[in-house]
């Protein structure tokens, strides 16, 4: 096929895809079960919620717990950061809420490195809206790195630690109001 076939295919099918937008639908009621036909330019049910899909913070309902512009709790991400200051970051996504650091090493113990993932499940501030993974290795005898264990509360610790920060900047915002 040559590229003017392909380019004279690819037109018609986007003609042919516009001309499907009046298209006369029965839908039936979901209330009455009434089958009134209905035109391609009526307003229909999203898949995204009533006010459809809004990208780079464009959402009118936003307030300071949510922030403008991000798509989870702003104290939870704002403390997760302020948090995990002190290890290199490696991505910080502040629309799906996931933060991922770098290695870090210690300086008092060069021989381990640890990384952390937190991830922000929620708009609200609460407790269950933040999870942390804590991974450790350990620097073997020929200069490999392993995977260590860790102890089972630090987790819950990091966790405690967001949270209890992000409750003082939830406090330092509502005095300034």
């Amino acid at each position: 096929m040559n590229s003017r076939t392909k380019a004279a295919l690819m037109l018609a099918s986007i003609l042919g895809l516009a001309a499907c937008s009046d298209v006369k639908t029965v839908v039936p009621d979901r209330n009455t079960g009434d089958s009134t036909p209905t035109w391609g330019d009526q307003k229909k049910d999203s898949i995204f919620g009533p006010n459809g899909l809004t990208l780079f913070g464009g959402d009118k309902r936003s307030s300071p717990e949510t922030g403008n512009g991000i798509g989870v709790n702003a104290y939870l991400w704002r403390a997760s950061l302020d948090t995990i200051a002190f290890m290199p970051l490696a991505s910080a996504d502040p629309f799906g809420g996931v933060i991922i650091t770098d290695w870090y090493a210690p300086p008092e113990s060069p021989t381990e490195r640890f990384k952390i993932s937190v991830f922000i499940m929620d708009r609200s501030l609460r407790a269950d809206g933040i999870r942390v993974s804590v991974f450790r290795q350990t620097q073997g005898s020929t200069g490999e790195w392993m995977d260590a264990p860790i102890d089972q509360k630090t987790p819950t610790d990091m966790e405690n630690a967001i949270l209890t920060r992000a409750r003082e900047l939830r406090t330092a915002s509502v005095k300034k109001d």
